[in-house]
């Protein structure tokens, strides 16, 4: 067969944008990546080495930031002075605890909405979003009393419930797309067949799984990198990987060393989840967003 030489033309003003959408992005990339770069080398630091600075405008005194020998004693003294084993596991257990209730809560909603019409649905579901509007500043102290009355201040489950009241409208937002791109005409084959409503909601969730699954790790990268909720209804014996690293700031002490290991800790997990996911995430993502 023979090959056929196909030339694109590309005018000036064409190509000017494209080099500055790449150099926009690779100045982009380094302002995200630079920092955590950073953060990681300098965990691996002594306290003198960390605060080697060369002068302004001495390029050669970079070699300094790379001229050191690695030792793991900030994350010694993290794990085995300062309990952030404990803290760890309580910002898992947490952020875990929470996706998976809003998501179970959330596509239950969703798909009760999605597959019922009855009067002032419309306004329902636009109440269910506003609620996730309001600033959680705004939220906080009505929320703190009512946690308190139930003694939920300073556990577990009162964090989960929290981080759940303030994801689950968004899951019923987000899931509902997800339901109405699924035909309803494999519901009704299965119901004609004798299958129950709950049946029938089972067999279709293997199609909206990867946005069930994108939704789950939205939920516990919010619950992860929350601070507000953690140091307030979680204050006590709930503490997070956060407010545990807020704690290392003292007026007389600053645990520069730990804190950088801290934020490594607390930064790397999320980073290889996203890693691992990323095809999954961006699939589900852009499940509802077109509808034939």
């Amino acid at each position: 067969m023979a090959s056929k030489d196909v030339v694109e033309y590309q005018s000036p003003a064409r190509r000017v944008a494209g080099v500055a959408v790449v150099a926009f992005l690779v100045l982009y990339l380094i302002w995200t990546i630079l920092p955590i770069f950073v953060m990681f080398v300098s965990s691996l630091k002594d306290l003198l080495e960390a605060f080697r600075i060369p002068a302004v405008g001495d390029w050669s005194g970079i070699a300094l930031f790379f001229d050191f020998a690695p030792t793991f004693k900030h994350y010694a003294n993290l794990f085995v002075n300062l309990n952030f084993g404990v803290y760890f596991m309580n910002s898992v257990l947490a952020a875990l605890g929470s996706a998976l209730v809003s998501v179970v809560l959330g596509a239950t909603c969703a798909y009760a909405l999605s597959r019922t019409e009855f009067r002032g649905k419309n306004d329902l579901f636009f109440w269910i979003i506003s609620t996730r509007m309001a600033p959680v500043v705004a939220v906080m102290v009505p929320l703190y009393a009512i946690f308190r009355s139930l003694e939920l201040v300073g556990s577990l489950w009162g964090l989960i419930l929290a981080y759940t009241t303030f994801n689950l409208p968004f899951a019923i937002w987000i899931l509902k797309g997800f339901f109405d791109n699924v035909p309803y005409a494999i519901e009704e084959a299965q119901m004609v067949d004798g299958a129950t409503r709950m049946q029938a909601f089972r067999s279709i969730l293997p199609l909206v799984a990867p946005g069930i699954g994108a939704f789950l790790v939205l939920c516990v990268l919010f619950a992860w990198n929350d601070f507000l909720f953690a140091s307030i209804i979680g204050s006590g014996g709930a503490k997070t990987l956060p407010v545990a690293t807020k704690e290392l700031v003292q007026p007389q002490n600053i645990q520069w060393g730990s804190i950088m290991a801290a934020g490594v800790v607390t930064t790397l997990p999320m980073m290889l989840l996203g890693l691992l996911i990323r095809r999954y995430l961006v699939t589900g993502l852009t499940m509802g967003a077109v509808r034939e």
